[in-house]
């Protein structure tokens, strides 16, 4: 129970539309789930609300983080908790390096929160420079990330695979405990997407859990999954093991919607 993300028949609404409806999900640490489903399935929906994004409300259900629920958290207060998301269009930040922004992320994801401010804002300097200058270097090569992305703006003319490596570096440097990936091989020609697995497939190990969030297959050519679950219309509707996942290449989601149509 305490590594364990559990998810409990989750509806949530987005501007008055239900888009999840009755979401079911269990990811401890040190296992690799993949959640799949056709385009406007719910995946991505799934997948800000675990993050607490303001937009989608939860009409039911509960998100529990180690035996707590985490509703009425705020977005940082989660990421601080160990939940972490790698986005499937990372934003780029002219004017503020990567080096110095994952700093700040560290710093706060490290620091106790002040008792006298709702737990939401961090307390102390954080982690020295020279500390994490250090820190980064050794996750930089460890990811075969070029040092030069330290002093570049975050994702600012990075490309989709830059982009995409720079959030498995935030992961080896902020160490979660629970990563979620949406859509991370979104847009990756078939090099970046084995430099993105490596680097995933580096950091699993049993301090982490990690949910792989895909419309495709291909990425689970490279990253194997403990289990392979299916979302069709709000709902994860079947479960199964990485053969599941070789099943939906081959035949698509059609059969999947038949046998939840024939229950």
């Amino acid at each position: 129970m305490n590594g364990d993300l559990i998810v409990k028949d989750l509806h949530v609404s987005v501007e008055g539309k239900e888009i999840l409806k009755g979401l079911s999900l269990e990811v401890k640490k040190g296992e690799i789930h993949a959640l799949m489903g056709p385009n406007g399935s719910g995946k991505s929906t799934f997948a800000n609300t675990l993050m607490g994004h303001p937009k989608y409300e939860v009409t039911s259900g509960d998100i529990l983080w180690k035996g707590e629920s985490i509703l009425e958290k705020e977005t940082d207060e989660r990421a601080r908790l160990g939940l972490f998301m790698a986005f499937q269009y990372p934003v780029a930040i002219p004017g503020l390096t990567f080096g110095s922004f994952l700093r700040a992320a560290l710093n706060a994801r490290l620091a106790p929160a002040d008792p006298h401010a709702n737990g939401k804002v961090p307390t102390k300097k954080g982690m020295p420079p020279k500390e994490f200058r250090e820190l980064l270097r050794k996750q930089m090569k460890m990811l075969k990330v070029d040092d030069s992305f330290a002093t570049r703006y975050l994702n600012d003319g990075f490309s989709g695979g830059e982009k995409k490596r720079a959030e498995i570096l935030q992961m080896a440097v902020l160490k979660p405990e629970i990563a979620i990936m949406d859509e991370t091989d979104s847009g990756l020609d078939i090099d970046a997407l084995k430099v993105v697995s490596e680097g995933v497939n580096a950091l699993a190990g049993p301090h982490l859990g990690i949910l792989v969030i895909t419309h495709y297959n291909r990425i689970l050519n490279y990253i194997t999954p403990s289990r392979v679950h299916v979302m069709i219309d709000g709902r994860i509707v079947t479960s199964g093991g990485p053969e599941l996942a070789l099943e939906l290449e081959s035949r698509g989601y059609d059969w999947v919607r038949e046998e939840v149509s024939s229950r």
